[in-house]
Formats: structure tokens, C-alpha cells, sequence
């Protein structure tokens, strides 16, 4: 339900930002929703920020007439981040794209918090440098940061967590906190940055980044094998993990995803348990990473193994697997999908998918598996009609088997999508509740009439 704004706030809102500040429901519904399966919760107002005074005078004048602020950057989010349970105002930051400093001789760069991971990577042309952070959509490196987002890169690259550097933060009430630093390592002080990178919004307004770039490989090789079954895949991706062989990108796509994809992207691959590899380093040392897999493959099964050198090649490839979600949903057109993303360490990984694989086998909702297996997180996509209760009823039933495999196999309930809305009440079981006390805390300090994004993240006392 949409809470109206009082009349002193539109009119300050409205003196600030003129059309920059949207009441039309169109826009609100845009803004109210997102990927997830959770139905749409329309904010009150859009305001359209363009800097980091904007984020200031609106975090201000929300303190003042205690109203709540759901930050947003392009809505890619499948846990209802950006919903609005309790209305306020929707706080777009896609309009913050300036990329501020490229220092290529440190290997970062310096973004608004609207600025995509492709329109980062585009502007690094000609410097030998990326950013390696590949979640499948191109968000903003803000939604990114908020959600401690991560990728098909993460097992050579790691998480946001691991390329954040510094941010610069608009607390509640318009306070500015500058967070970090461009030295690769510090001692002073609480870790402020790793503290925001997660927070989904609920602790402040990240309205700068400084991230760490990497060189561009000197060889860049890609492959593809398909297996008997899921676990001789995930036998080949522990044993590979096991010897230290520095791969940069292993995905696990099952028989169903690659049927999907095939009809989505109009490719021919074989339609079985799949992995999806690359490899980055010199050429001598990428030769030797795919013979040492390729080795470990064979003996496992696996089949098939083709190579894609030429950059358009693996170019085709990768896009083939970033479309498979899109790709799922044609499966069932008109779904949603109820989406989960468990992380298990590498060594109960095939366990936890055999186990989860028996449980898919008992519902009748169609149900895609595919993950960045490499640091053991894979996500379920979990088709269903939102109108029709056996399938909601079943997609909750697997959702929470999965999580609690995870939880047991001392895992987590979500690898890369975060708590929002839809994982809160797993958060005490995960952490306990002193852990979630000392959230709570931490939350009451930086936004005591929990103004920032209300409703995430932190389960609700009883």
C-alpha cells in the first residue's frame, strides 16, 4: 500500500528537483518492482538523484518528515530490494553515471554509483585494464556494491566485497561518510567499506565507488564438456578446484537450461550436464590449465570437449550462458520465476545438488539448475503461475529444502542475490541471534527511524 507524502515534503521535493521528480504511477510501478517473484510495492515518488547534493538534500528532507528512501539503480535485483512495503520516496541513481578517475598505473577507477559494469569496462579500452565483476545483467556498480554481487568471474576474481575499495556514503539524514581508501590495504580503523558492500541500502545511499581494475589477460581460452550426470560435472569442477588449477570462470548448466537456451539463443549445444570453462594467463600457462581439466574430464565422462579461442567465440558463448535466465523463463511463458542461490563449500557441493536434484524430482513446476560452481553457488530457477497456490505452494517447498541443505552443509542461504525481502527469515538461522542483535544494532546507529530501505534485510522482532 502506497503511503501518500505529506504536502510540505512534495512541495520541497518538487522546488529541488521540478521534472526530475515523478508522482505518475507509470514511473512508481517501474520502480516497484523488480525481478523477483514478490508483486509490485509502489513508492510514493520518484526522485531522479544527479549528484551527490541531490542524494544529500533528499536524504535531509526525508529525515525531517520521517519518510522512507528505497535506493535504485536499473531494478535487476530477484530478492525485492527496491520494493516499497511501506512507500516513500524511490531514489533513482542511474542517473549518477560519470566515471570520475581511471588511475591505470594503480589499477582502479573511481564511479558514481550509476555507472553499469559494461559502461566501466567500455570507457577501459586502450588502458589494459577490465573490471572483472560479471553478474549476467549489466547493472549499476552500485546495485552491485549494495548487494555484494558477484558473477561468473568469482572463483579468480572474487565478489564486490573483495573489489571495493572506498565509497563515498549519504547516511540518513544527509550525513556524508567517506569510507576507505585507493591503498590496497589498511589497518586503520573498523572496515566501514565491507560493511556497506551488502548492506542492500539499509545502512546508507553509496553514491561513489573506487574499484580494482585487472589486466586483461595475454590468452584468453574457453571450453565446453558435457557429462553423464550432474555429479560427474561437479566431481570434475571439485578435483579441479582441489589441484589449484587457476581457472577463471567454471559454470554447471543442467539438460534443461542448455534445452532452454538452445531454443532462446538459437545455438546447438548438447543438451546434458554442462560446463562452461575459461581460462586466463599466459599462453603457455592457459594451454596447460585446459590439458590438466581436460584430463581430469576425461577420466570423469566427460565428452564433447570443444575449445572456443577467437574472442567472437567465447563472446557467443558467455552471452549463451548470461541469457540463460531470460532463456528459463520462455520455458513457461507468463511465469515468474522464485529464485534461489545457495553457496555450500566446494567439497559438499556434489552432495547438495544430488540431494537437491532428488527434491526437484517430486514437484511438477518445471525447475532449471545452473551456478558459478567454482566457489560452490548455484542457483535454482523455479517457474511458477503467482495466481496458482500448488505451485507457489511448491516452489516454497523447495526454496526452503535447499536452504536448510545449505545451512546444514555450513553453507549460506544466498551466495550473490542477497536477503531483501524474500530470505529474511532465514537470517537468524543462518547466524544466530546474537549475530542478527549486533545487526540490529548497527542498523539503530546509522538509521534509528529506520528510514533507509525499510523492511530488508533484518527479520522482524516479535
Amino acid at each position: 500500500m502506497t503511503t501518500k507524502l505529506p504536502a510540505p515534503l512534495i512541495e520541497s521535493l518538487q522546488a529541488r528537483f521540478g521534472n526530475r521528480l515523478s508522482l505518475g504511477e507509470s514511473t512508481r510501478l517501474q520502480h516497484g518492482r523488480d525481478e523477483s517473484v514478490h508483486p509490485p510495492q509502489l513508492p510514493a515518488a520518484v526522485v531522479m538523484a544527479e549528484s551527490n547534493e541531490d542524494v544529500i538534500e533528499v536524504l535531509s528532507l526525508c529525515q525531517q518528515h520521517q519518510t522512507p528512501v528505497i535506493p535504485y539503480g536499473v531494478g535487476s535485483s530477484v530478492e525485492g530490494h527496491v520494493l516499497a512495503p511501506r512507500g516513500g520516496i524511490s531514489l533513482d541513481l542511474s542517473g549518477m553515471n560519470r566515471i570520475l578517475a581511471i588511475h591505470a598505473e594503480d589499477g582502479d577507477a573511481t564511479v558514481q554509483a550509476g555507472v553499469t559494469r559494461k559502461q566501466l569496462n567500455d570507457a577501459l579500452k586502450g588502458t589494459g585494464l577490465f573490471f572483472p565483476i560479471d553478474p549476467g545483467a549489466d547493472a549499476t556498480l552500485g546495485g552491485m556494491a549494495a548487494t555484494r554481487a558477484s558473477g561468473t568471474n568469482a572463483v579468480r576474481y572474487g565478489t564486490m566485497k573483495d573489489n571495493v575499495l572506498a565509497t563515498t556514503t549519504v547516511l540518513a539524514g544527509g550525513r556524508v561518510m567517506r569510507t576507505g581508501g585507493r591503498a590496497r590495504k589498511s589497518s586503520a580503523g573498523y572496515d566501514l567499506t565491507r560493511l556497506l558492500v551488502g548492506s542492500e541500502g539499509t545502512l546508507g545511499v553509496m553514491t561513489e565507488l573506487t574499484v580494482r581494475l585487472y589486466p586483461i589477460p595475454e590468452a584468453i581460452s574457453a571450453a565446453v564438456c558435457t557429462f553423464p550426470s550432474s555429479e560427474a560435472a561437479v566431481q570434475t569442477v571439485i578435483q579441479t578446484i582441489q589441484l589449484g588449477v587457476p581457472v577463471a570462470r567454471i559454470e554447471l548448466l543442467d539438460a534443461l537450461s542448455l534445452s532452454a537456451i538452445n531454443r532462446f539463443s538459437k545455438t546447438t549445444l548438447t543438451e546434458a550436464p554442462t560446463l562452461f570453462f575459461e581460462f586466463h594467463g599466459s599462453p603457455a600457462g592457459v594451454e596447460e590449465q585446459a590439458q590438466i581439466v581436460q584430463a581430469i574430464a576425461d577420466e570423469l565422462g566427460g565428452a564433447n570437449f570443444e575449445w572456443a579461442t577467437r574472442p567472437e567465440d567465447r563472446s557467443r558463448l558467455w552471452q549463451a550462458r548470461h541469457d540463460a535466465y531470460f532463456a528459463c523463463l520462455q520455458l513457461k511463458p507468463g511465469c515468474r520465476c522464485f529464485p534461489t542461490d545457495v553457496c555450500v563449500p566446494i567439497s559438499r557441493l556434489a552432495e547438495c545438488i544430488a540431494e537437491t536434484a532428488a527434491d526437484i524430482a517430486q514437484v511438477s513446476i518445471p525447475i532449471a539448475l545452473f551456478g558459478h560452481v567454482g566457489d560452490g553457488n548455484f542457483h535454482l530457477v523455479v517457474l511458477v503461475d503467482t495466481d496458482n497456490p500448488k505451485e507457489m505452494d511448491e516452489a516454497a517447498w523447495i526454496s526452503e529444502r535447499v536452504v536448510e541443505r545449505a545451512i546444514a552443509m555450513e553453507g549460506t542461504c544466498t551466495g550473490e542475490h542477497g536477503i531483501g525481502l524474500g530470505k529474511r527469515k532465514y537470517l537468524v538461522r543462518e547466524h544466530g541471534e546474537t549475530a542478527v542483535d549486533a545487526m540490529r544494532a548497527i542498523k539503530a546507529a546509522l538509521d534509528p527511524d529506520n528510514l533507509l530501505n525499510p523492511g530488508k534485510v533484518l527479520p522482524d522482532t516479535h
